[in-house]
């Protein structure tokens, strides 16, 4: 039980500015054995899905805190972001997995007043699809 815990605040935190590798945790349950790896998979969207939905929350309501000093994400990262999202819209989500670009793309999703339910739609494929991958590699090399 305490795995899945983990692997669910691993994702959570892996989603937010906080530095986690819910990839490696996620890979070390898989080795382990102890869990199916569908409900490893499963736990693993969750949690990082709902991290991507507190940057969506942190763009959509505190967005005028984007020039505060302690705001996680810079302005520049937020300027990059609103550039691509302007050029691509919401299929840009499906880049959220991605290290680096991914957390403050989902910022601002919620800055663009992206809607909840198609932003949770792309973002769970896309994070989903990184863990399945992830998940498939591993089985094949054990």
């Amino acid at each position: 039980m305490f795995g899945l815990i983990g692997l669910f605040l691993a994702a959570f935190l892996a989603a937010t500015i906080v530095p986690a590798q819910s990839e490696a945790v996620l890979v070390g349950l898989i080795i382990a054995g102890d869990h199916a790896v569908g409900a490893l998979l499963f736990i693993a969207t969750v949690g990082n899905v709902a991290g991507s939905v507190l940057n969506w929350t942190i763009g959509r309501y505190l967005g005028r805190l984007f020039n505060h000093p302690r705001f996680p994400f810079s302005s520049e990262q937020i300027e990059r972001a609103q550039r691509g999202y302007h050029k691509w819209g919401w299929v840009s989500l499906f880049a959220s997995w991605v290290p680096i670009i991914g957390d403050p793309l989902t910022v601002v999703a919620g800055t663009m007043k992206e809607p909840l339910w198609r932003f949770l739609t792309v973002v769970t494929i896309a994070k989903f699809g990184r863990y399945a991958v992830l998940a498939w590699v591993t089985v094949g090399l054990m």
